[in-house]
Protein backbone atom coordinates (compact mmCIF):
# COMPACT_ATOMS: atom_id res chain seq x y z
CA UNK A 1 0.00 0.00 0.00
CA UNK A 2 2.83 2.14 0.89
CA UNK A 3 4.74 1.76 -2.38
CA UNK A 4 1.93 2.35 -4.50
CA UNK A 5 1.01 5.56 -2.34
CA UNK A 6 4.95 7.04 -2.78
CA UNK A 7 4.58 5.34 -6.55
CA UNK A 8 1.46 7.51 -7.16
CA UNK A 9 3.03 10.85 -5.78
CA UNK A 10 6.38 10.10 -7.81
CA UNK A 11 4.38 10.00 -10.92
CA UNK A 12 2.23 12.95 -10.43
CA UNK A 13 5.84 15.23 -9.47
CA UNK A 14 7.47 13.72 -12.25
CA UNK A 15 4.38 14.88 -14.49
CA UNK A 16 4.33 17.93 -12.63
CA UNK A 17 7.95 18.74 -13.68
CA UNK A 18 7.56 17.47 -17.30
CA UNK A 19 4.89 19.53 -18.09
CA UNK A 20 6.09 22.67 -16.70
CA UNK A 21 9.70 22.42 -16.42
CA UNK A 22 10.43 23.56 -20.03
CA UNK A 23 9.99 27.47 -18.73
CA UNK A 24 12.15 26.80 -16.12
CA UNK A 25 15.00 26.65 -18.63
CA UNK A 26 14.26 28.35 -21.83
CA UNK A 27 14.39 31.63 -22.89
CA UNK A 28 11.01 33.14 -22.91
CA UNK A 29 10.94 35.91 -25.60
CA UNK A 30 7.65 37.12 -24.45
CA UNK A 31 9.02 38.82 -21.91
CA UNK A 32 11.49 41.28 -24.53
CA UNK A 33 10.20 44.69 -25.28
CA UNK A 34 10.62 45.74 -29.12
CA UNK A 35 9.04 48.00 -31.57
CA UNK A 36 6.32 45.96 -33.45
CA UNK A 37 6.74 48.15 -37.06
CA UNK A 38 8.54 49.99 -38.59
CA UNK A 39 10.00 52.45 -36.33
CA UNK A 40 12.05 53.02 -33.11
CA UNK A 41 10.70 54.05 -29.64
CA UNK A 42 12.01 56.00 -26.77
CA UNK A 43 11.00 57.37 -23.55
CA UNK A 44 12.18 60.88 -22.42
CA UNK A 45 10.60 62.12 -18.89
CA UNK A 46 7.04 62.66 -19.80
CA UNK A 47 7.68 62.19 -23.20
CA UNK A 48 6.82 58.88 -25.19
CA UNK A 49 7.73 58.58 -28.57
CA UNK A 50 6.87 55.55 -31.15
CA UNK A 51 7.00 54.75 -34.08
CA UNK A 52 10.05 57.12 -35.39
CA UNK A 53 11.17 56.91 -38.68
CA UNK A 54 12.25 59.51 -41.08
CA UNK A 55 10.83 58.83 -45.23
CA UNK A 56 12.84 59.65 -48.44
CA UNK A 57 13.16 59.01 -51.74
CA UNK A 58 16.41 61.11 -52.13
CA UNK A 59 18.21 60.63 -48.98
CA UNK A 60 18.86 64.43 -49.19
CA UNK A 61 15.32 65.93 -47.29
CA UNK A 62 12.95 63.69 -45.54
CA UNK A 63 9.68 63.50 -43.61
CA UNK A 64 9.67 62.91 -40.11
CA UNK A 65 6.95 60.70 -38.90
CA UNK A 66 6.30 59.67 -35.26
CA UNK A 67 4.09 59.39 -32.25
CA UNK A 68 4.40 61.66 -29.76
CA UNK A 69 2.54 61.24 -26.33
CA UNK A 70 2.64 64.03 -23.02
CA UNK A 71 2.08 62.41 -20.26
CA UNK A 72 2.73 65.21 -18.15
CA UNK A 73 0.70 67.92 -17.51
CA UNK A 74 2.51 70.81 -18.63
CA UNK A 75 2.65 71.63 -22.16
CA UNK A 76 5.85 69.80 -23.62
CA UNK A 77 8.71 71.01 -26.54
CA UNK A 78 10.56 68.18 -27.97
CA UNK A 79 14.31 69.21 -29.43
CA UNK A 80 15.16 66.59 -32.58
CA UNK A 81 18.53 67.01 -33.83
CA UNK A 82 19.38 65.06 -36.82
CA UNK A 83 22.67 63.95 -38.44
CA UNK A 84 26.07 63.46 -37.98
CA UNK A 85 27.99 65.50 -35.48
CA UNK A 86 24.86 67.39 -34.42
CA UNK A 87 23.34 68.65 -37.49
CA UNK A 88 20.41 71.15 -37.43
CA UNK A 89 17.22 71.05 -34.72
CA UNK A 90 13.93 70.72 -35.30
CA UNK A 91 11.72 71.18 -32.10
CA UNK A 92 8.11 70.13 -32.37
CA UNK A 93 5.18 71.50 -29.47
CA UNK A 94 2.96 68.81 -27.54
CA UNK A 95 0.21 70.17 -25.45
CA UNK A 96 -0.02 68.86 -21.81
CA UNK A 97 -1.86 65.09 -21.74
CA UNK A 98 -2.36 65.02 -25.52
CA UNK A 99 -0.65 62.53 -28.65
CA UNK A 100 0.49 64.02 -31.57
CA UNK A 101 1.13 61.83 -34.75
CA UNK A 102 3.34 63.19 -37.47
CA UNK A 103 2.90 62.29 -40.61
CA UNK A 104 -0.71 62.24 -40.33
CA UNK A 105 -3.14 63.85 -42.52
CA UNK A 106 -4.03 66.37 -39.21
CA UNK A 107 -0.19 67.60 -38.77
CA UNK A 108 1.56 69.79 -40.75
CA UNK A 109 4.80 67.99 -41.94
CA UNK A 110 8.13 68.01 -40.58
CA UNK A 111 10.47 67.89 -43.24
CA UNK A 112 14.33 67.66 -42.49
CA UNK A 113 16.51 69.16 -44.87
CA UNK A 114 20.06 67.90 -46.15
CA UNK A 115 19.79 64.63 -43.96
CA UNK A 116 22.20 63.10 -46.01
CA UNK A 117 21.34 59.60 -44.79
CA UNK A 118 20.86 56.23 -47.07
CA UNK A 119 17.68 54.82 -47.93
CA UNK A 120 17.16 51.97 -46.30
CA UNK A 121 19.84 52.89 -43.54
CA UNK A 122 19.60 54.75 -40.37
CA UNK A 123 20.20 58.25 -39.45
CA UNK A 124 21.42 59.76 -36.17
CA UNK A 125 18.81 60.97 -34.27
CA UNK A 126 18.65 63.09 -30.70
CA UNK A 127 15.88 63.80 -28.96
CA UNK A 128 15.40 66.67 -25.82
CA UNK A 129 12.95 67.41 -23.77
CA UNK A 130 13.29 69.69 -21.11
CA UNK A 131 15.96 69.30 -18.39
CA UNK A 132 15.23 65.41 -18.77
CA UNK A 133 18.12 63.34 -20.08
CA UNK A 134 18.58 63.16 -23.82
CA UNK A 135 18.65 60.37 -26.17
CA UNK A 136 20.27 59.50 -29.48
CA UNK A 137 18.66 56.80 -31.25
CA UNK A 138 19.38 55.41 -34.86
CA UNK A 139 16.35 56.26 -37.18
CA UNK A 140 15.45 54.06 -39.82
CA UNK A 141 15.12 56.04 -43.33
CA UNK A 142 12.59 54.48 -45.56
CA UNK A 143 11.43 55.03 -49.11
CA UNK A 144 7.29 56.06 -50.55
CA UNK A 145 7.22 52.46 -51.50
CA UNK A 146 5.02 51.35 -48.95
CA UNK A 147 1.64 51.99 -49.47
CA UNK A 148 1.33 53.43 -45.79
CA UNK A 149 4.65 55.91 -46.69
CA UNK A 150 3.51 56.83 -50.38
CA UNK A 151 2.38 60.34 -49.28
CA UNK A 152 4.97 61.28 -46.85
CA UNK A 153 8.18 61.68 -48.92
CA UNK A 154 9.16 65.34 -49.40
Amino acid sequence: MKARLAASAALALGLALGASGCSMITYQATTEKYDASDGVSVNIGDLDLRNILVVSDDGEDGTLVMTVVNRGERDATLGVQFGEGGGDVVEVDVEAGQTLVLGSKDEDEVVLEGIDAEVGGVLPMFFQYADAEGVEKLVPVLDSRLSEYSHLAP
